[in-house]
């Protein structure tokens, strides 16, 4: 992978762990993934290790925003079974 390419994917990286947390949380589980094969090609000496830090800020927020993700689905499911189990015993 050239520098540029490296550049490019830690950039993508960083700007996907922010949308995943802000916006669209969906997106926090692809900058983890794309985190750990960039930072596995960082240590295999291919691209510039000067973007090492925005690979791991981006795949910390992806991390953070995974967890935030999937305990949103949890929560939405328990509310699910709780209110569903209301108005089951209401009507």
């Amino acid at each position: 992978m050239s520098n540029g390419g490296s550049s490019t994917n830690a950039t993508l990286i960083l700007v996907l762990g922010i949308l995943g947390i802000v916006c669209l949380p969906i997106l926090a589980p692809v900058a983890w993934i794309m985190g750990n094969n960039a930072l596995k090609e960082l240590d295999q000496g291919f691209g510039d290790p000067n973007t090492r830090g925005l690979v791991v800020a981006g795949r910390i927020l992806g991390i953070i925003g995974t967890v935030l993700l999937i305990l949103g689905c949890i929560y939405g499911i328990l509310m699910f079974v709780f209110f569903g189990a209301m108005a089951a015993s209401q009507g």
